[in-house]
C-alpha cells in the first residue's frame, strides 16, 4: 500500500463526501433527525480525522465563539442541528440535497498530504443551488483512506 496520496484518490474523497452530505438529506426526509444524526455520525467517522486529533473545521454558516469545530460534536451539530450546545445550527446536511459537485482550482500533494482548493455546488431537491469556496487538507491514515484534516468553507466574496 502507498501512502502517497494521488489525484484520483482526492476526486474519490471529494465524491465521498459529497455523496454521504445527499444520503445524509434524504435520510432526514425519510426517517427523521435521529436516523440523519446517526448517518452523519457514521460518515463523520469515515471521512474527517477526528480519531487522529483535531480537525481545522471551518463551517460555511458557522459565526461567533462557534465558528471553528475542532470537535466531532461540533462537525455533527453543524451536520445535522437540533443540538442544545449549538443553538446557531440549522443543520447544513439536512437542507434537500440532491446533487454535490466539485471544480478544482488547484490542488498540492506532498506524499501523505495533500491540499484541495476550489469551488463545491450543493443543489436541493427544490433545483436551487449554493455555490461555495471550499479548501480541504487531507492526511492518509495508517489503513490508506484520505482523512479531512482541515476543511474550510466560505460563501463567495460579492464586491
Amino acid at each position: 500500500m502507498s501512502l502517497s496520496i494521488t489525484e484520483s484518490e482526492l476526486e474519490q474523497a471529494r465524491e465521498s463526501w459529497g455523496n454521504a452530505l445527499i444520503e445524509i438529506s434524504l435520510a432526514f426526509e425519510e426517517d427523521g433527525i435521529q436516523a440523519a444524526r446517526e448517518l452523519a455520525s457514521k460518515a463523520i467517522d469515515s471521512v474527517y480525522g477526528y480519531a487522529q486529533g483535531p480537525v481545522l473545521f471551518k463551517p460555511t454558516m458557522a459565526s461567533g465563539v462557534q465558528t471553528f469545530r475542532p470537535s466531532k460534536e461540533g462537525a455533527l451539530a453543524y451536520f445535522v442541528g437540533h443540538s442544545d450546545k449549538y443553538p446557531l445550527d440549522g443543520g447544513f446536511g439536512i437542507k434537500g440535497w440532491r446533487e454535490v459537485v466539485s471544480e478544482t482550482s488547484e490542488s498540492f500533494i506532498q506524499g501523505d498530504v495533500a491540499l484541495w482548493m476550489g469551488w463545491v455546488s450543493f443543489t436541493d431537491k427544490n433545483g436551487a443551488i449554493t455555490k461555495v469556496d471550499k479548501s480541504w487538507g487531507y492526511k492518509k491514515d495508517e489503513d490508506g483512506n484520505l482523512r479531512i484534516v482541515l476543511h474550510h468553507s466560505s460563501l463567495p466574496f460579492l464586491p
